[in-house]
């Protein structure tokens, strides 16, 4: 037999009780005992009830969002406008200096922020630090160039109003926020219910110590749509999230003709047709399993030509049977470097479970489990809480009347037509990819792929710097962003100027 190897244990001074004291030794202005204040009216305060949390990673209790009131979240937008209204008329070559200090601070502390994420939301060690070096290095890329993007352009009449999902606080949320307030307006956001504070109180901490006009609330949508969506104060509504949550704010901001961006969930698919290159496809699943598939723009669905369907789980499946599972802090000795994981926890043990149930109620229908991942390979410490963990786990054909019939399916189709269909099943997407031998085949049926994004053999994702992004559908109403987008989105133009992005009068295209 093989012996077994040393027990792993949590790398050392990487504790959630080890985050939490760096963060107070680091922003004690903005961290007590026991919980995270929030930030409004250019002061930190200790209001909103704070409720138990606890982490996806091994079950720990972390620090859980302070939730206002919707009163106090109204007082809290008032105060946002004050801001707004001095600090559209700081000269940009001190914003600029502003922002970039804030930046140097967030590289200074890159790996406590990535330590939070871990804790909060279950990142690998190495997506974690993805997610804030993005932020970071993409806000540096508007510095350089944000006098041309702002030329004949001024601030909003208000402040941007920020509600986004929890899988990326850093590169999606902290970024947005920075240009944002570099493009001269005063910023508000919603931290995430389902994790994250920590995390973005001390990016806004540190952000809010070089002068940046940012507001950091916590609480439940239903309590405070009303002052972050609907508040006359509010120029700009900026949402990331489900398209649930997202249709009832693009109702209200419709119904009050106010600037939004509203980017919501969609089916992102991957089509094979009169395909070869197996080698690379393999080569590239792995990567389509990042962060547990909890991003935007994750492939959830494969639409494969039935003749090359043997060929394609043939490259699929012993792919799928490399991915590393566990916890993202265990090591097997203390100077170890943290693992290389592809997947860590999902959100928390109730998503885990719902996960669960779904594949077994598929399972008990007709659906075919072609693989099944196992928790004996994965990277645990001894007896801890693996109750957000979900295993990888391939289905072929669920039954039309599960909810995985509609996100997870794989092929097979016979006809172009039949592969369309199949991949425009969600009345719109953000990405998508076909994998083709031919260019010219690839040329002729991505057009008619209702993504935004669509590549050839390679996934895309949301972009960083010159890159734009947006949706076709229902996965996305209002102004496009990415690159000079996400600027002008934030910015008056001309008289009678039309943004490009999906509006209730116009779909413009950049």
């Amino acid at each position: 037999m093989t012996p077994a190897g040393p027990a792993l244990a949590l790398k050392p001074g990487s504790s959630w009780a080890d985050a939490w004291q760096r963060c107070r030794t680091v922003a004690p202005e903005a961290f007590r005992d026991d919980r995270v204040l929030n930030l409004w009216d250019a002061a930190w305060r200790a209001d909103g009830r704070v409720l138990p949390a606890t982490s996806p990673v091994d079950g720990t209790p972390v620090t859980g969002p302070p939730r206002l009131d919707g009163t106090t979240a109204h007082r809290a937008v008032r105060a946002s406008l004050d801001q707004h209204r001095a600090w559209r008329h700081v000269p940009l070559p001190e914003r600029r200096a502003r922002v970039a200090a804030t930046l140097d601070a967030l590289a200074r502390h890159r790996e406590l922020l990535a330590l939070l994420l871990v804790w909060e939301i279950g990142k690998p060690w190495r997506l974690a630090q993805a997610d804030v070096d993005r932020a970071v290095d993409g806000v540096r890329w508007y510095l350089d160039g944000i006098d041309g993007m702002l030329e004949e352009r001024a601030p909003l009449d208000g402040p941007v109003s920020n509600i986004a999902s929890w899988n990326y606080p850093m590169s999606v949320l902290v970024h947005a926020m920075l240009v944002q307030a570099l493009a001269g307006n005063a910023v508000v956001a919603k931290t995430p219910t389902d994790g994250g504070v920590a995390c973005l109180t001390l990016a806004c901490a540190l952000a809010a110590r070089e002068g940046l006009p940012l507001t950091l609330v916590s609480g439940t949508g239903g309590e405070l749509s009303p002052a972050l969506v609907r508040a006359p104060e509010i120029g700009c509504v900026s949402f990331v999230g489900g398209r649930d949550t997202g249709a009832a704010v693009a109702t209200a901001v419709t119904d009050l003709g106010k600037r939004h961006i509203l980017e919501q969930e969609g089916l992102n698919t991957w089509g094979i047709w009169d395909f070869s290159d197996w080698d690379t496809l393999t080569a590239v699943i792995p990567r389509l399993f990042d962060y547990g598939k909890q991003r935007c723009t994750a492939y959830p669905r494969f639409v494969v030509q039935r003749r090359l369907f043997d060929a394609f789980l043939t490259a699929y499946l012993p792919a799928v049977r490399t991915l590393r599972v566990g916890h993202p802090l265990a090591v097997d000795a203390p100077d170890a470097p943290y693992p290389a994981l592809d997947l860590g926890p999902v959100i928390n043990a109730a998503k885990a479970k719902e996960l669960h149930d779904q594949v077994a109620e598929a399972v008990d229908r007709g659906a075919v489990p072609l693989h099944r991942g196992s928790a004996a390979g994965a990277r645990f410490l001894p007896g801890q809480d693996t109750s957000a963990y979900v295993q990888p786990v391939t289905l072929l054909n669920p039954p039309r009347s599960s909810p995985l019939h509609h996100a997870e399916p794989f092929g097979p189709v016979d006809t172009e037509a039949e592969l369309l269909a199949a991949m425009n099943a969600s009345n719109g997407a953000l990405v998508a990819t076909v994998s083709t031998d031919d260019p010219a085949t690839f040329g002729r049926l991505a057009p008619h792929i209702r993504a935004f994004k669509v590549g050839h053999g390679v996934p895309r994702s949301r972009g960083d710097r010159d890159e734009l992004f947006g949706g076709h559908g229902a996965s996305w109403r209002g102004a496009f962003v990415g690159g000079e987008l996400l600027v002008r989105a934030v910015t008056r133009g001309p008289a009678g100027e039309r943004l490009p992005g999906n509006f209730p009068d116009h779909h413009l295209m950049p």
